[in-house]
This record gives structure tokens, sequence and C-alpha cells, in this order.
């Protein structure tokens, strides 16, 4: 039998009544979370950019695609926590759900160790591997390090809002963002305009506000009365629960790895281009990423919905939790084009007044923009996947279709027409060629027989 959520506490109940509405009373959170945390970022390219200089704005925006191809691959495990205790969840296993939670939370101080030490010793190779300018490489190297000693908290707050998302509350991780988020920008100020550190002050100012976030979610989930309470005296690893978590979480990391990865080419491609196209395209990339996070919260809201459904062998709420994900995904997502690209130029222009850094920075929001009508089911399809444990088949079409196919368009086509447009079309190809053969996967393997067929 399915546990039964008491409203004021336990999150939504996933398994009954209607699904829109829910699903996107689940996904709000997430985006404005996502929308808030990319505010917060783009606080620290904006004032190194206003206070330092695009050299600055630069070395902080190149680091950005490396930071996500070494995180995401132990965040895909935090995926695997989220689908395995929703999945307890709909079955109503409430000792299994009590082990993977402090299952989840031991992992995340384990990959966040793993994490910080990766960062303090690779950081100078990998930005050489990325082709940084010299004038840019000193600056990079630190924000790196400094950043990479925050990562333990980074790590932990992700997992803990997963293990909050498996039981629908989208809420309090929310909360937490906009309390560290404010201390961010005030002590990103306070770092470097008024202490001149430079680029080791927006660093260390987002290593402090990721170690609030993280505490505040320890605190909630340790006060909860819900089925995700966690008691710090029975942390420990349950070996099925790592097993289970690992063969869906490595998968989805090795995913969002892949898509990092083919970034970190196109970072590359293009510091190829100077710094002018290097500090556009960072101010960009944190106004698009604005609607990125509302295209990938319904992703999630997928993932999270299909995966209580499935444990409770509900197979065409599954299916309809797709359907309601999609379309909800294109209209909002939409909306926040219409708001954000007509001006785009003149937002641009708060992170740095050279025109021609904003007309770079325009040009990618252009085609940007035009992908995310691909993104969107990129994301719910891999999101529906993964609810149901399928995480191997979207991570192998990931790795082909974004990864693959960009470092190919990149050694090909760009080398052949060194241009930045030339450059950002290898988002559309991708993408669509990643839809498809998700959409074919979907249709061969009939997930939802999978909620009629367990025991």
């Amino acid at each position: 039998m399915s546990i039964v959520f008491r409203k004021h506490n336990d999150g939504m109940d996933m398994l009954n009544g209607s699904l829109a509405d829910k699903i996107l009373l689940y996904a709000l959170p997430l985006m404005f979370g996502g929308m808030l945390q990319q505010l917060f970022n783009a606080a620290d390219i904006a004032v190194v950019g206003k206070f330092v200089g695009k050299e600055a704005m630069a070395a902080v925006g190149s680091n950005g695609s490396l930071v996500n191809l070494i995180v995401n691959l132990f965040i895909g495990v935090s995926v695997g926590a989220n689908v395995v205790i929703a999945s307890e969840i709909g079955r109503g296993h409430k000792e299994a759900i009590r082990k993977a939670v402090h299952t989840s939370v031991v992992l995340a101080f384990i990959c966040g160790i793993i994490l910080l030490f990766l960062g303090q010793v690779l950081a100078p190779a990998i930005l050489s591997l990325m082709s940084v300018p010299a004038e840019v490489f000193p600056l990079a190297v630190t924000y790196l390090r400094i950043y990479f000693l925050g990562m333990p908290a980074i790590v932990l707050f992700n997992y803990e809002a997963a293990i909050l998302r498996s039981i629908g509350d989208t809420k309090t991780p929310l909360r937490a963002l906009a309390i560290a988020g404010v201390i961010n920008v005030i002590l990103n100020i306070f770092f470097v305009a008024v202490c001149h550190l430079s680029v080791a002050g927006v660093a260390i100012a987002t290593a402090v506000s990721n170690l609030i976030s993280s505490l505040f979610l320890m605190k909630k989930l340790t006060e909860s009365d819900s089925v995700v309470r966690l008691d710090l005296k029975a942390l420990r690893l349950d070996s099925r629960s790592v097993r289970r978590m690992l063969s869906i979480g490595i998968p989805s990391g090795i995913q969002g790895m892949a898509f990092s990865l083919s970034n970190v080419f196109i970072q590359s491609s293009i510091n190829s281009l100077g710094t002018t196209v290097m500090a556009g395209s960072s101010a960009a990339i944190s106004v698009e990423a604005l609607s990125y996070f509302v295209l990938n919260s319904f992703g999630q809201a997928c993932t999270t919905f299909t995966g209580q459904n499935y444990g409770a062998m509900k197979a065409e709420r599954c299916r309809k939790a797709l359907l309601y994900c999609v379309l909800l995904d294109y209209l909002l997502t939409a909306v926040t084009a219409v708001i954000l690209l007509p001006g785009g130029r003149f937002i641009l222009s708060f992170f740095n007044s050279d025109p021609a850094v904003i007309e770079a920075g325009f040009v990618r929001m252009r085609y940007i923009y035009l992908c995310y009508i691909f993104s969107i089911l990129m994301e719910c399809f891999s999101g529906y996947l993964r609810g149901f444990g399928i995480s191997l088949v979207p991570s192998v079409i990931s790795m082909i279709g974004t990864c693959g196919i960009r470092i190919f368009w990149i050694l090909t086509i760009f080398r052949a027409i060194h241009t930045f447009p030339v450059l950002l079309q290898s988002y559309t190809v991708s993408l669509l060629i990643t839809d498809a053969a998700l959409g074919l996967a979907i249709l061969l393997l009939r997930p939802s027989r999978r909620a009629v067929r367990q025991v």
C-alpha cells in the first residue's frame, strides 16, 4: 500500500487525483530555485565585470562548463537517490525509504570530498587543455581551486534536495537557495569591491553561501516528521540502496557529464575566438540559463512523478505525467523567451558595456533559444525513462547525440568555417538527432509496461 502524505509536512500526493496542477506546483519552485541560483551565479560575473574587468569576467565564465563536467557525474547519483526513494514511497516501504535516505547523505559526503581533491590537483592541467588564454589563465586557476574547496557542501545540498523532491517538497530547497543567494551577493560585493580580492572573492562568497544552503537543508531533514526524516546517528551505507542508486545514478551522471563534456569542447572553441567572444558568451549563458531552468524543472518533475507511480504500479499516470510535463514545459519556456529575448542586448549591457561583448552575447542568445525547442523533449524523455529505472539507454543516446555529434561538428564544420554562429549551430543539430533517438527508445522499450508487470 502506498504512503498517504499529510499535506502540511510531507509534500504532495503524486499517486492520486489530478496531475497537471501538481506537476506545475512541483516544478515552479524548482524553476524559481534554478533561476535564483543562476541570478546569483550571474552576479559573480557581473560583479567582476564591473569592478575588475573583462579578463576576470572571462576567467569566471570559462570555468562554468568545466565545473559542470566534473560535478555532473557525482550529482547524477542524486538522481538515482531521487528515483529509488520515490519508487519506495510508491510501494509504501518505509524501512527501504529510511535506508535510502541515510545512504544518500553518506554518498554525498564521499563524492564531495573526492571532488574537493580532484579540483585542487587537476585545475591547471584541465584549464590548459581548454585553451584558456594566457592573460586569463592565472585568474581561472585561482577561481576554480577555491570554488572546489566548497564542493562537499555543493554535493550535499543536491542530495538533500533530491531527498526532499522525492516526497514532492521543492519549496524547502527554494527557501535555502534564497537565503544563501542573498548572502552570496552581499559577500561578492564586499570581497570584490571593498576587499579587492577579484575572482578569489567571488569564489569564497560562492563557497560560503553553498555551505549555508546545505546546512539549512540538513536542519530541515533532521527536524522533519516525514518519511524522509534524517537521523545523523543512523548514517550508514546500505548495500542494496547503493547498488540501486548507482545503477540509475551513474548512467544519469554520465549523461550530464557527456552534455557538459560537449560544452567544454565548445567553450574551448569559444576561447579560440578571443576574449571578447568569451566575455559575451559568459554573459549570455547567465541570461539564457534562466529559461533552461524552466525546461529542466519539468524533466525533474517527470522523473519523480513517474518514479512514484511506477512504484505504485500506475502505468497510465506515468504516461500522463510525461504528456503534461512536455506541454507545460513548452508553455512556460515560451513565456521566458518572450520576456528575455527581445531585451537581450539591454540585459547583457548590465554585465559589460563593451558593444562588441554585448553583440557576441546576443548572437549566442538567438541560437540557444531556438535550441530550447529540442531541449525540452530531451529533458522530459530522459526524465521519463529514468523514472522507470531505465538510465543507461538515455545516457548512451545522449553521449552519442549531444557529445559525439558536437565534437564531430567542431572538428569538421567549425574547423572549416571558424565563426561563432557556425559553432552554435552544433547545438541545434545534435539536439534534434538526440530527440529522435530518445523518442524511438520510448516507443521500442514501452517502459510503462514495467508498472504493470512488476511485483
